[in-house]
């Protein structure tokens, strides 16, 4: 025998005759199939539960159900409904042949069986089956591939709307600035200070922009660069509100920081977490009305052993009742939550919000916010490619936390994110 043709496929016999099954058996295991052997349809029916074979050669009439009701079954499920069954039969009646076209047999071998027929019959429908496959499997391909197009193409598609309204727009009011001066006659042309702040400021932010597609990029492409070590959270939020400080007084906002003033160490770089909270600020100042008030928390959590919902953990901390005001400031809540037996000995995540009062966001834009160019309702008026949230899932992601955002239009934002607390 030769050993090209092994490993070919699995056929199930299906068949009471021992006769008919020895003949059967040494022919085509001669050419390379592995043989499973049943009986009766019964047998067949379980053993397919087992091994999935590639091709059934199936007798019509034998004792219990027939071949027709073997076939009906089989086609009945969807783990075999796909294999191609070709009945055995010395049944030579049209009517006979059109019930197990009906029932869903591929082919029909008439009964006293000739090897060589029954060999190239099932090479035959092998091969059909095998092309069916291939051609499943390239459709798969294609439709994957035309789905990865098209949100390329999307992301293309937003990418130049958003290049051309933030970029364009601050170049083309500088050129025209620079025009104007230089449509003067004057060998020296003296230029306001104020005109060169508000250019520089404009280059800034173009800077800022193309910074911000370079790096998403690279995240994408690297993963996300960081450096860290075991930081206290609630320094570098202490740290960050007092940097707010003149901003929130020029905005007439609010900030209340309510986390604690010692929380569990977190494994993480400082410089990606502080930006992480700026964008989160920046946004809810930049997308809401002048006033808005803004509330930061931090909490710790564990899960309870049944991995039911998670409750915050705060009984180590000292805290005294909120205090908020105009400008920054810091205050802590006054209630604490004392963990029930069910919860782990250990915390396991650091999680914060950022939370206002403002307009709110409609719950589609929230499932897509994250996304890469994708801006709020609010944000058409005001700059940006729709990179920072997404730049924010990647920072946090790579931390190995989750970021999200619930809100009601008309109730304000809360964003959140978790990160494993140090071990």
């Amino acid at each position: 025998m030769s050993n090209k043709n092994l490993e070919k496929g699995i056929i199930l016999l299906v068949d009471d005759t021992p006769t008919n099954l020895g003949v059967l058996f040494e022919s085509l295991s001669n050419s390379g199939f592995k043989i499973l052997v049943a009986l009766d349809g019964e047998s067949a029916i379980e053993q397919v539960d087992y091994v999935v074979p590639d091709l059934i050669l199936l007798d019509i009439l034998m004792p219990g159900i027939d071949g027709f009701e073997t076939c009906h079954r089989l086609k009945s499920k969807d783990s075999t409904k796909d294999i191609p069954v070709i009945f055995m039969t010395a049944l030579t009646e049209t009517v006979d042949k059109v019930k197990g076209f009906g029932v869903g047999a591929v082919d029909y071998i008439t009964k006293p069986i000739q090897t060589e027929e029954v060999l190239a019959r099932v090479n035959t429908h092998l091969s059909i089956q095998n092309l069916k496959k291939a051609l499943l499997e390239q459709n798969e391909r294609l439709q994957q591939e035309i789905c990865d197009r098209q949100k390329a193409e999307e992301a293309l598609r937003l990418l130049l709307h958003s290049v051309s309204h933030d970029l364009r727009n601050p170049v083309t009011g500088m050129s025209m600035v620079l025009r104007n001066l230089l449509a003067q006659e004057k060998e020296t042309i003296p230029v306001g200070r104020s005109i060169l702040e508000r250019m520089a400021t404009s280059s800034d932010r173009q800077l800022n922009l193309i910074n911000s597609l370079v790096e998403a990029h690279a995240n994408e492409v690297r993963g996300v660069a960081s450096i860290r070590k075991p930081l206290q959270l609630s320094q570098l939020i202490q740290d960050l509100v007092a940097d707010w400080e003149p901003i929130f007084v020029k905005s007439q906002a609010t900030l209340t920081n309510l986390a604690p003033a010692e929380l569990p160490l977190v494994n993480a770089d400082a410089t990606q977490l502080w930006r992480v909270f700026e964008n989160l600020i920046g946004n809810a100042l930049k997308h809401n009305p002048p006033g808005v008030s803004l509330t930061i928390t931090a909490t710790v959590e564990a899960k309870e052993q049944n991995q039911e919902e998670a409750i915050a953990n705060c009984s180590n901390s000292k805290l005294s009742s909120p205090t908020p005001y105009s400008g920054v400031g810091t205050a802590t809540p006054s209630l604490l939550s004392t963990a029930p037996k069910k919860l782990h000995s250990s915390p396991t995540v650091i999680r914060c919000t950022v939370k206002d009062n403002g307009i709110g966001i409609e719950p589609q834009q929230c499932e897509r916010l994250f996304e890469l160019y994708v801006r709020g309702s609010q944000s058409r008026h005001t700059s940006g490619l729709g990179l920072g949230l997404y730049l924010c899932r990647q920072i946090i992601t790579a931390h190995g936390g989750e970021i999200a955002i619930s809100s009601t239009p008309g109730n304000g934002a809360t964003f959140w994110f978790t990160l494993p607390v140090l071990k």
